[in-house]
């Protein structure tokens, strides 16, 4: 048999309504329009559709044989579902539009509908509700955009791309160590895409249990297996028109992986227990903080999988690559902590601010935001100096000693602390001529740039004096 396949839906509305050439007439007229249409002729019929999948939009008419619109709204409310809900009645009552209103419905329409009017309803409350949802992701992550806060060369280097990466539609791959941003970066590069408007889902792959990542990514239907009582959209159906945000990437079982490169080969998608296929138009953006060369030579992740999504690679600079935005960060941070722990007035000192500069913050930005909420807390006084910080990080703060190895840094970390100082040292004694610098070390003059770049040590002057 050969599956169907459809267009992805503009939204899934449930129409409630006695009388069935109403029925007939606004299921044809908003099937036309792309929406995905259910329709019920009594109040029983409709809460039984409502428990067996999740609709965008409900069109309820007032007085029924078996009940009344309003009370089943009301129903609805009760159980938490957010649902948003618009009525209609040919005899309505100043009390009934007020008992709706009351309970949330957005909008009570008088028949005989004006088609383009019902139309224009639906489309701004669908509009609306994606917006709302976009603005309370970004509410529960107060002080957000403070992650690309920064005047550092790879910083505005990273806002360029971000802003190229956004004109675009093709899939991103970022990559960096845990708290550079990600999440803040694949958020931004949907807000600077034509995909702006519609949502943003996300979905961490090494957070879902290997038997569930495919019914959240997909979808799923009712009675597909134990405990799906109902249909259920998967992430790339509620994305729709909009971005798919996959963190973590690199965890994902090698089975899914297979099925991922399909949907982003084929661009379709079909729910677990279903036979349906569904066309989506999603834009896939992916991060991790694994090396997904070396997992591919491992046998750890698909190539295949990895050139699909490495269209448009983005590396995240590590916070110990800026030192410079460090001041500004702290700055940004304190000024959160301080409003969110109630604790006005407080300011960092030059020299907790070195002493700051001084940390490699192997958390980086998200380390940096938590260790500035708790010397808020912790500080008595409200000038947080360096003792506070180092009492605050620990031995890390202090400057390091003779000795390279200090204990609990990684190896990486040290290894790029030498080759900063190395590089810091040799460049001073040349004046900054980096060609004389690369000779003294015995480095191609490109190589010594890429490495200046990738510990973010500065050239700017260097580059100008060197011909």
């Amino acid at each position: 048999m050969v599956p169907q396949v459809v267009d992805m839906p503009r939204g899934h509305i449930l129409v409630l309504d006695d009388e069935p050439s109403i029925l007939t007439t606004l299921q044809k007229a908003l099937t036309l329009e792309g929406y995905a249409v259910d329709v019920a002729g009594g109040v029983k019929i409709a809460e039984e559709k409502l428990t067996k999948r999740t609709y965008d939009l409900g069109l309820f008419d007032v007085a029924l044989p078996d009940g009344d619109g309003v009370d089943l709204l009301k129903r609805i409310r009760t159980a938490g579902t957010d649902m948003p809900v618009v009525m209609m009645s040919g005899h309505a009552t100043v009390d009934a539009a007020v008992r709706a209103t009351r309970l949330g419905a957005i909008d009570f329409l008088e028949k005989p509908l004006s088609t383009d009017r019902l139309l224009l309803v639906i489309e701004n409350t669908l509009r609306l509700v994606r917006a709302e949802a976009e603005a309370n992701a970004l509410k529960t992550q107060t002080g957000q955009s403070s992650d690309l806060v920064g005047e550092s060369r790879v910083m505005i280097e990273l806002r360029e791309q971000i802003a190229r990466a956004g004109k675009a539609n093709a899939t991103v791959l970022i990559t960096g160590e845990r708290g550079t941003g990600k999440e803040l970066v694949a958020r931004a590069i949907h807000l600077a895409s034509k995909r702006a408007r519609s949502a943003l889902e996300k979905m961490n792959c090494a957070a879902i249990p290997s038997e569930l990542i495919e019914s959240e990514m997909f979808g799923h239907e009712a009675g597909a297996f134990t405990g799906a009582t109902k249909q259920r959209r998967g992430k790339f159906e509620r994305a729709s028109g909009g971005t798919l945000f996959l963190d973590e990437v690199g965890d994902m079982p090698l089975s899914m992986q297979a099925k991922l490169l399909r949907v982003l080969q084929e661009r379709e998608i079909e729910r677990v227990g279903g036979h349906e296929t569904i066309k989506v138009d999603v834009r896939v953006v992916a991060a991790t903080n694994r090396d997904l060369e070396a997992a591919c030579k491992e046998d750890k992740f698909r190539p295949d999988l990895f050139d699909r999504l490495n269209v448009l690679p983005l590396a995240l600079p590590p916070l110990r690559a800026r030192r410079e935005d460090i001041p500004l960060l702290a700055k940004h941070f304190l000024a959160i902590a301080t409003k969110t722990n109630d604790r006005p007035g407080m300011t960092i000192t030059e020299g907790g601010m070195s002493a700051l500069a001084g940390y490699s913050f192997p958390g980086n930005v998200r380390e940096l935001r938590n260790v500035i909420e708790r010397l808020v807390i912790l500080t008595p006084d409200d000038k947080v100096d360096e003792s506070d910080v180092k009492r605050c990080l620990g031995t890390s703060a202090a400057p390091p000693p003779t000795g390279l190895f200090r204990e609990g840094v990684p190896f990486r970390v040290l290894v790029e602390e030498a080759e900063r100082s190395i590089l810091e040292q040799a460049i001073t004694h040349h004046n900054g001529q980096m060609s004389a610098t690369a000779r003294a070390l015995g480095l191609e003059r490109s190589h010594l740039y890429k490495k200046c770049r990738a510990l973010g040590l500065r050239q700017d002057k260097a580059e100008s004096d060197d011909d």
